[in-house]
Order: C-alpha cells, then structure tokens, then sequence
C-alpha cells in the first residue's frame, strides 16, 4: 500500500539529485512527454491582481475579511510579484507581500468591518540548524499595544525532494509561511488601524507579512443539557498540562455506549495520540475556545487527532491496535472545535493527522485543523462522509485526501491554505471511489501539486470552488488515471461534472518535468481513458501561470468544455502533449501571452470537435517547438461577471445492464491477500473476493447509494472453478444498521456447466444494503464471490465474462510472478512493491533509501519450476545506467531460503530496453526473493518489473 500522505505532485522520477542551478538539465521521466528545451528570459511580472474573495456566488462563505499586506499602509518593502518556485513572493497570496527588517517598521490594516480576532499569514527566516527560530511581533489598535503576538518558523522551511527534510544545506527550500491567530480582548469598530509592528530584531531579522484574517468570534458555545463533559466527568486537564487522551477516549467509549454527546468545554488539551470515534458526538465551545494539540514527547508518530475505526483489508494497511480495528466507524459527528497540532516533519508512514480512519455516516463540522500532516486522510472503504463549514491550514501534506473506497462523500463549505501537497484529493487506489464531490470550496496558496484532484473515479463532482496561487508541480483541477491502484474499475470512469468554478493564477512550473502544468490538466498515465464523460462548464480560467488547458501522458477522451473563459494565460491557451478527443463549445480565450495560442506536438492525435462560439485559443497550425519563459499577469484586475449557468448539470443513467451493485461501495468481514471486495462488484467475473481461510461466518455488504428496488440477486465464481456448494444467506437494509433476512441460509450449488452461476430471487422490495453471510464452502475454506450483483426486475446479461482459471488450476506458462502476492522490506512513499508484478514497466517498487540491504519476494503461490529470473527498470530514457547489486535466493516453505545466484552487479541500462535476465539453478521452488545490496543510480533496491519462468 502506499504511504498515507503520497507525492501526488510528479511523475515517476529519473533518480539524479539536482539543486535550482541543474533543474534544466533533468530529464523528464514520464515517456510520454516531448522533451523541448528553455527559451529567453523571463519576463518582468506586475500586479498580482484578483483575491480569491473577490468571486461571488462561488467558493466557501467565510466568517473573516481578508487584507493584502502589500495593499495597505506600510513602512517595510514590497516583494514581488514573482512566480518562481523557491523564492518568498512566490508562496504569497497573490505573490506579494511586505517585508519588515527593522525596529518600528510595520504593516497598517483599517478594519471594514467590528473585529475582536485576527489571523495572520507570515514568515520568518530559518535557523542554521533547521530547527526554526521564535519571535514575536507587536499588535497595536490605533497606535495602542494591544500584546506581543508570538510567531515561529518551526512549522514552514522544508528543503530537498519528496518527501523534504530540515537541512538548510539542502537545496530547493519552501514551505516559508505560517500562520498564527489571537483574540484582541475587545471589538475594535470598523475603522480602526491594526499594526503589527516590530519592535525588535534580535529574534529574527526579518519579518515577512503577506495579509491578515480579520473577524468578529461570537462568544463560546454553551455546554448542552444532557452531555458527558470531558473534563467535570473524566478528568481531562483543560490547561494542557498532561495528557488526556485516555481521558478523551473513555469519554467517547461512555458517550456511545450511553448514547450521549461528549463536551470539550474551553480549554487547551494535550493529546499524545488518536481518540478513536465510533457512534458518538463530540463537539466543542466553538474553534476558537476549544482546542486539542499535542505529540508523543518520545514515540512522534502519535499525536493529537481524531480518527475512526480502521476497515480491515482496507486503504490501511500499517500498525493497526486493537481498539483502532474494526471500522469503519458510524454515525459520528465531530463539530466546533480545533486541532492545532505540532507536526514540523513530512514522514508518510507516520499517522498524524487531524482525522483520519473510516468514517461512514458521518460529519465534521466547524473543526479548524492546523500543524498536522494531513487535515483529513480517510482511508476506506468507507461512505456518506462529509466535511463542512471548516479550516484546514498549514498542513505539511494534503488538506484532505479520499483514499480507497471512499463512496457518497464530501467536502463542502471549507477554507483550505498552505498545504504542503494537494488541498482537496481523492485518490481511488484499489477499490472505486464514487460519488464524491468537493463542492464551495475556497483554496488559497497550495505549496505542491494540485488544489482540486481526483486519481480516478467515478461520477465525481467538482463544482461552485475558487482556487489561488498554485506554487509548484501541479494546477487548479486534475483529472488522472495516476498513481498506484489506479486503473480499470477504479479509474476514471461514468460522468464527472466540473462546473462553476473559478481559478486564479492556477498551475505553474513542474521542477522535475522543466515546463508547465497547466491551470485544468488532464493525464492518462496508467491506463487510457475508458469513454468516461467529463463535463466542463461555466468555469473561469484567469491569468494562469503557464497554460490554461493541459493534457499529457497517455490518451483521454470524454472531455467537453461548454461555457468556458479562458482570460490571461503565461504561455498557452492549449499545451497538448498527449492526444485525446474534447469538444469545445463557447470557450473563449483572450490576453493569451503566446501568438500562437495552441501548442501541439501530437499533431492529428488531439481531436478536436467544435461547436459554436469559440474564440481565441485555435489554430489549424498550433506551435511544437522550444518552450518559452512565461509572461505573468496577463489576466484581468477586476472579477468577471459569472452570471447563470449554461448547462445543467448532467445525470448518470443506471447501469445498462441493471446491475445495481456494479461499482458500487462494498464490505467484507475480512479479505484474503488481494482477493478484496470490491473485486465482487468490478464487473468482472475473472477477479473475485475471498474472505479469511477457515473463519467462518463471513458477510460481504454493497451500498447501492440508495434505497432501490431488489427482487433477485445473482452470485457468481470465475467460469472455469470446480464445483462447489456454498451456504449462503440474503439480507437487506435501508439504513445499514437494521437488516431483514430476504433469503435465509442454504446451500447454493455453483457449477461450471451453468456457468458457475446462481440465481437468489428475494421478496421485491427497497433496499439501500444488501449482505450475503457465508457459512459454509465445500469447495475451499473460505467465502469467494467473483461477482455479487443485484437487480430490480432486469434480466441480467447473458454474454459470459472474462474468466481465469481457479486457484487449482495450472499457472499461465509465461511470467510466474505476474499478479501475485508480493512483500518487501520496505518501500519509499507511493513505490510500492506491488509494482513489480503488475505488468506495467512503468510503475516501479524503490526501497527506504541509503539503507541496503532490501529484498523484495513473490510468492508464486504453489512450487512451481522456476529456472530464469527476468529484471526491468522503467524503459524511458530518464533512468540512466545502473548497476544494481542482487542476489537471488528460493524456497519452498517461505521459512528456509537456498541461494540460486550470488550476489553480483547487474547493468540496466536503457539502451537495451533496462532489462536484466538472471539464470539460476532449474528447480521448483514457492517464494522467489531478491536482494539488493548496492544501486549506483539511486541510493534504494528499485525494480519495476520482477518476472519469474520456468524456462
């Protein structure tokens, strides 16, 4: 599995380490993308132009108003406006803002509005040591000191590559800014001048200002009748002195129990690791009042958060204690408190996040989360989950991320800046993400990668958002087949609706790729688009850093823009380096900064269909040649008018043939390796779930996302099985929590010569849930559906599916370890072993780096002969020659592990497509391993391809 907070943000990497001064010359590691070269110099930007407040009717509704630094009375310099990446103005909002290096230098705000808060985006240098520095700059009101405001670099200055370090001799440094917030103690009416002033230099020498967050907080909540009080009740300390986080975790654990809400009353509360929710309420006197923080003192991958129950065999897949199992959690509500956390490092194995688990049924609501890896990871499967009316702030990694199954969920309403990798992602690895949406967002500064993204899926929605100032290594919206686990059933897949939304200053310079990403970008890395239907409508595209629209590595199709303003673009309207099929109807493009408005170096192979009303972005001659140096601030100084939608949002139809459960969210009691549960509703009866061996009863359950109309359901194993009978019983649910047998328990006999095949007919009635409990298996130990499918009065298909033979059956003749299980001693962020069974050159396992000895090993399920070991990096020229250092050792038992060939150096070298063949000692053997002692490209065992034969 991959690590929990992932480098959404790049390609696969060609392993060279190169500061600012070598970027130019990295190569580009995707094989897809036209390498052309640097052209010129870049040309002087000004203004920085729009806020992200400026877009009515769009994004989130926010209880602040904002003020630019560089828009107000100063004594300190203005910077920028620059959009390079590793320099201060370019994480900037609006990329600018005021430097303050002398005493009683400051930056004036006039309130427009009663305030008796503020936040305040900043930044100070780093120490030598990387460890930060502290200081303090002063809050005065009409001249008056209010109090010294304690500010920190602790939390920004990262160094490096992904996934960063705190070594200031590093190269590329960012992450500089931070934000810090304080109450006045008093209402200061609107006109009153705010100043924060530095009144000394010793701490700090500079003091970088980019804007403040003025608003009025209304008075703590009041504590409800009838509620579990975490400190009156269990003793919970409110100073924050000790931790309280078994205080914490008994008050919730009583709270369900007694069906009660659990009360945080105002207070600072230290928690030195994860409250773990399930069937309760916990809720707070308000973000401001009540706030829980904290961190391990010696154990730092546990730190304050809250998190649901993990599922097993689900998007988890590391430590799991007993009282985290068992997930996903249900019905929870979290609400009107904060987590302000002190996570100063990006490691993605560790879980320090604000929330995190599987939630279903659930909500957060009013929760500010700040200074912690990820706002939000939920790892599923899980379903119904929404976030609202939110804060997610200065995150080293993602603001939220829906990992794995996650089904009918949501974020919604929330403020999202300075995350250090994608503010709002869904990533659809292994099992389909469908029906989500992120839905009046706002998305201010987003350090790395994308502000909107989906990494597959199905019937997303992203609609009503503004984004601002992406800084590096990604756009404004991303629509992918990429990363791990992203392909067939989990790709991108039925009908996405992108609508309403508006993005400023979007996309921006990829350090590893040396061009462009642009504002909307499309990429079809793992696997071509599979006829998906993207709409694109009533969205406003404004001065762009490099390219409004983007496709790039491998072949999309489905895409239609309607309604579209593309105003203000540094180099392209259209940056096309992969060929698709899009029509485009009323999309406009002005103060595009290139002549030639299109670059193309697919020719034919981007398809375009034209309906009526374009403007400004084609040419039947588009430019393929050197990139040019952006032009910066093209775009416009004052919002566009949005005015109504054109097109209404589009509807997906059922499932053709009236399957109800076909990629639909699913659950098991448990999985077998990789045979999981969604394999069940992927509509193919070739992969199919099998639950744990010799652990029965066993149940799996489908969501079919609402309450529909049942009458049968159809169960099927892979065609070519031997005969088996398997006790099955039927029930269904319309809440999923009180279940009606439909069918009980009997024997149901799977046959090959029917196909392997069973019919259930059930009392006709609307059911949400449907669940198959097992009890019994003559043919193997275990529960094993290939396909569950429900329907309402359809006939299901007749045409057989694609089959593979069963378990017992012999192995294809060709590659032994393709798909099977497969273990590594370690693995380094998305890299993960899995990739080298997978069939595709492309994706490729790397190991922790500078920490040989590392060893990957295939199980190949049964002994099977095995006299020739085939080895492959990815082909494309970026991987330079290497010579690894490997050994090949076999075993029957998985225990005892015999030598087959001695460590020695092995080249790939691309010139020869970076494949190694390694004869060994003709034998059977069950478990094949490699391991690596030494790799003069890369400091890590890295394979893309293990491959074992018997010939």
């Amino acid at each position: 599995m991959a690590d929990h907070t992932t480098p959404h943000h790049r390609p696969p990497r060609p392993r060279v380490r190169a500061g600012l001064a070598a970027l130019a010359a990295t190569a580009l590691a995707a094989a897809s993308v036209t390498v052309v070269a640097l052209t010129s110099t870049a040309t002087p930007a000004r203004a920085a132009g729009l806020s992200p407040f400026d877009i009515p009717g769009r994004g989130a509704t926010v209880p602040f108003v904002e003020h630019e630094a560089e828009e107000v009375a100063h004594t300190g310099t203005r910077i920028g406006p620059d959009r390079h990446y590793g320099t201060l103005p370019s994480e900037a909002s609006g990329r600018e803002a005021v430097t303050l290096d002398a005493v009683g230098e400051y930056v004036e705000f006039t309130l427009t509005a009663p305030a008796n808060a503020v936040t305040f985006r900043y930044s100070l240098p780093d120490n030598a040591a990387g460890t930060g520095r502290d200081a303090s700059i002063d809050l005065r009101a009409n001249g008056a000191l209010v109090k010294a405001v304690p500010v920190t670099s602790r939390y920004g200055w990262y160094y490096g590559g992904y996934p960063f370090n705190n070594n200031p001799g590093d190269t590329n440094p960012h992450h500089f800014y931070d934000e810090t917030r304080t109450l006045f103690g008093t209402t200061y009416p609107a006109g009153t001048k705010i100043r924060l002033q530095v009144s000394s230099t010793a701490q700090s020498p500079t003091f970088t200002v980019d804007l403040a967050d003025f608003e009025l907080v209304g008075a703590p909540i009041a504590k409800p009748a009838g509620v579990l009080d975490v400190v009156t009740d269990f003793g919970a300390d409110p100073t924050g002195a000790t931790d309280s986080t078994a205080k914490f975790q008994a008050a919730v654990d009583a709270g369900k129990a007694q069906g009660r809400a659990v009360w945080i009353p105002a207070g600072t509360f230290t928690l030195w690791d994860h409250v773990v929710v399930d069937g309760v309420t916990l809720r707070g006197a308000g973000p401001w009042y009540s706030v829980l923080g904290g961190r391990h003192p010696t154990d730092r991958k546990r730190a304050a958060g809250i998190y649901g129950k993990y599922v097993p065999g689900g998007g988890y897949s590391g430590e799991i204690r007993p009282h985290e199992a068992g997930g996903p959690s249900r019905n929870v509500t979290l609400r009107d408190f904060a987590i302000i956390g002190d996570i100063r490092e990006r490691v993605d194995e560790d879980q320090v996040n604000a929330i995190g688990g599987a939630m279903s049924n659930s909500v957060v609501d009013n929760v500010w989360m700040q200074h912690t890896k990820v706002g939000a990871w939920m790892d599923g499967p899980m379903d119904n989950f929404t976030i609202r009316n939110s804060r997610i702030l200065d995150q080293t990694a993602d603001g939220v991320n829906f990992h794995w199954g996650v089904t009918n969920s949501t974020v919604t309403n929330t403020f999202v800046r300075n995350t250090g990798d994608d503010a709002l992602a869904m990533w659809a690895q292994t099992v389909p993400n469908v029906n989500n949406s992120f839905t009046f967002n706002t998305i201010g500064v987003t350090i790395l990668a994308n502000h909107l993204v989906s990494y597959g899926g199905r019937d997303i929605k992203i609609t009503d958002n503004v984004t601002a100032d992406s800084v590096t290594n990604g756009g404004g919206i991303h629509v992918a087949n990429r990363y791990p686990g992203v392909q067939g059933p989990t790709a991108v897949l039925g009908t996405w609706t992108i609508a309403r939304n508006t993005l400023i200053r979007n996309g921006n310079s990829d350090y590893n790729w040396r061009f462009g990403v642009g504002a909307i970008w499309f990429s079809a890395l793992n696997e071509a688009f599979q006829n998906p239907t993207i709409n694109i409508t009533d969205t406003d595209i404004l001065d762009s850093s490099y390219a409004a629209l983007h496709w790039i590595e491998g072949q999309t199709n489905g895409i239609n823009l309607n309604n579209v303003r593309i105003d203000g673009a540094g180099t392209y309207a259209l940056q096309v380096q992969a060929a698709s099929q899009v029509s485009f109807t009323n999309v406009r493009a002005t103060r595009i900064a290139q002549a030639n408005p299109m670059h193309n170096c697919v020719g034919s192979g981007f398809q375009i269909t034209q309906g009526a009303g374009n403007s400004g972005w084609y040419t039947a001659t588009p430019y393929c040649g050197p990139w040019p140096e952006p032009q910066w601030g093209t775009g416009p100084t004052t919002p566009p008018t949005t005015g109504n939608p054109t097109t209404p949002p589009p509807t997906t139809p059922p499932p053709s043939d009236g399957n109800l459960a076909r990629g639909r969210a699913v659950t098991a009691t448990s999985s077998n390796q990789t045979y999981v549960p969604a394999n069940a509703v992927d509509g193919n009866a070739g992969s199919y779930w099998e639950s744990a061996n010799n652990a029965f009863p066993q149940s799996v359950t489908v969501d079919l996302g609402a309450a529909r109309h049942v009458d049968r359901v159809v169960l099927k194993l892979p065609a070519g099985w031997e005969r088996r009978t398997q006790t099955v019983a039927v029930a269904g649910s319309t809440d999923g929590a009180s279940y009606t047998t439909l069918a009980a328990a009997a024997g149901r006999t799977f046959d090959p010569a029917s196909g392997n095949t069973v019919s259930i007919s059930v009392p006709a009635g609307d059911r949400r849930f449907v669940r198959l409990t097992v009890t019994g298996n003559t043919g193997w130990p275990a529960a094993q559906l290939a396909e569950f499918e429900v329907y309402g009065g359809s006939t299901p298909p007749t045409t057989p599916p694609p089959t593979t033979p069963p378990p017992t059956t012999a192995p294809p003749t060709g590659n032994l370890a393709a798909g099977r299980p497969v273990a590594a001693t370690s693995h380094a962020d998305v890299y993960v072993a899995t990739n080298v069974v997978d069939g595709n050159p492309n994706t490729y396992w790397e190991s922790a780096n500078n920490a040989f000895p590392q060893s990957v090993t295939v199980d190949l399920g049964t002994a099977r002969p095995v006299s020739r070991i085939v080895l492959k990096l990815p082909p494309s020229s970026a991987w330079q020659t290497r010579t690894q250092t490997i050994a090949v050792l076999g075993s029957t038992d998985g225990a005892s592990y015999t030598t087959l060939k001695a460590s020695a150096g092995h080249t790939f070298d691309p010139a020869s497509g970076n494949t190694v063949s390694i004869s060994v000692p003709a034998g059977d053997r069950r478990f094949v391993r490699l391991t690596v002692t030494g790799n003069t490209g890369w400091p890590a065992g890295q394979l893309a391809e293990f491959e074992v034969y018997a010939t």
